[in-house]
C-alpha cells in the first residue's frame, strides 16, 4: 500500500533489504523491496513494520504466537491501527526481550475514549498501558500523520465544494 511503499521509499539511504509480504498482491517486488514470505520473514527480519487497515483477518494479528515465530529480537513499528497488535503479548515480548523496542503511532485502546483505562486519579491504570508509557524501549507517537496544513486545507476545499453542489441541488429543485 502507500504507506508500505512510502516507508520502503525512507529506507533507500540506510542500505537495507526490505522484505515485503502481501497476503492478496503478488508481482509487486521491484529494486527497492523484495517479494518475501511469511517465512522468509520470519527467518531473516530484524524490523517489522505493519501496514495493514483493521479487518476481522488483522485485528490483533500481531500476537504472541506470530511474534514469537521470529528467528531473530526484532524492532517493530505499528503505524496500522492499535488493533492489530494485542497489546497485552507485544508488552509480554518487550519483557522477554524478544522485541528489542517498538514505535507505536497507533495502540489498542485508540477508538475508546480511554474512560476504562482511567483511575480515580485520572491516570491509565491498565498495567500494559502503564508499560508502554513508562518504558525506555517504546517511542509512542500521536496518529496525525495526515493532520497537516495541507491536508486540512484539501479537506476544506472538498467540504466547500460538497456544500455548493448541495444548495445548487436545493436551488434548483424550487
Amino acid at each position: 500500500g502507500n504507506m508500505g511503499s512510502t516507508f520502503a521509499s525512507k529506507l533507500l539511504g540506510f542500505d537495507c533489504r526490505i522484505l515485503a509480504y502481501d497476503k492478496y498482491k503478488k508481482g509487486f517486488g521491484n529494486t527497492l523491496v523484495k517479494e518475501s514470505s511469511m517465512q522468509e520473514i520470519f527467518n531473516e527480519a530484524e524490523i517489522l513494520s505493519i501496514h495493514v487497515p483493521l479487518t476481522d483477518e488483522t485485528e490483533y494479528f500481531i500476537d504472541d504466537s506470530l511474534l514469537n515465530s521470529f528467528k531473530k529480537k526484532i524492532y517493530f513499528i505499528n503505524t496500522s491501527r492499535g488493533k492489530c497488535v494485542r497489546t497485552d503479548d507485544l508488552v509480554k515480548n518487550i519483557k522477554t526481550g524478544k522485541i528489542l523496542g517498538a514505535c507505536l503511532d497507533v495502540i489498542e485502546y485508540e477508538d475508546l475514549s480511554f474512560e476504562k483505562f482511567m483511575g480515580q486519579n485520572g491516570f491509565f491504570e491498565n498495567t500494559s498501558w502503564q508499560f508502554l508509557i513508562k518504558s525506555e524501549k517504546i517511542i509512542l507517537s500521536p496518529h496525525i500523520a495526515g493532520w497537516t496544513f495541507e491536508s486540512n486545507e484539501k479537506i476544506a476545499k472538498t467540504l466547500l465544494r460538497k456544500i455548493r453542489e448541495v444548495i445548487g441541488n436545493l436551488r434548483a429543485e424550487k
